[in-house]
């Protein structure tokens, strides 16, 4: 993620789709739960394939902000999916298409606690 970020502000991109193959020497994902606004962490100290990954650049508080869900494999195939919260990354491959119009940002959203993209009326 930190990677992609730096990226995208070097080349000041503001919004983009990604997809992202490859493996992590260890991963955490998140699972947010709606009732008490906060992620549960979910810890995978152990390499892992990235049999897939998807995400979405826009800003938040006008700079650009990250948004991964990934689906990680273990040596016996096992899946664990969620969003990325962070990652060790091994090696990996990242597809990023910049998205031109106008551009998404995200403000915080009182109902669900996140921070949505808010669209204009």
């Amino acid at each position: 993620m930190k990677s992609i970020l730096e990226f995208v502000r070097e080349k000041e991109i503001k919004m983009a789709i990604f997809s992202v193959i490859g493996a992590v020497d260890d991963a955490t994902l998140g699972y947010y739960h709606p009732k008490k606004h906060e992620y549960k962490k979910i810890m995978l100290k152990r390499p892992l394939e990235i049999a897939n990954a998807f995400g979405n650049i826009s800003l938040k508080d006008g700079q650009p902000f990250a948004h991964l869900h990934a689906v990680l494999s273990d040596a016996k195939g096992r899946t664990y999916a969620g969003h990325l919260v962070s990652a060790t990354v091994f090696a990996a491959e990242i597809h990023l298409l910049e998205l031109i119009g106008d551009t998404l940002e995200r403000e915080h959203d009182q109902t669900t606690g996140l921070a949505l993209w808010k669209f204009k009326e």
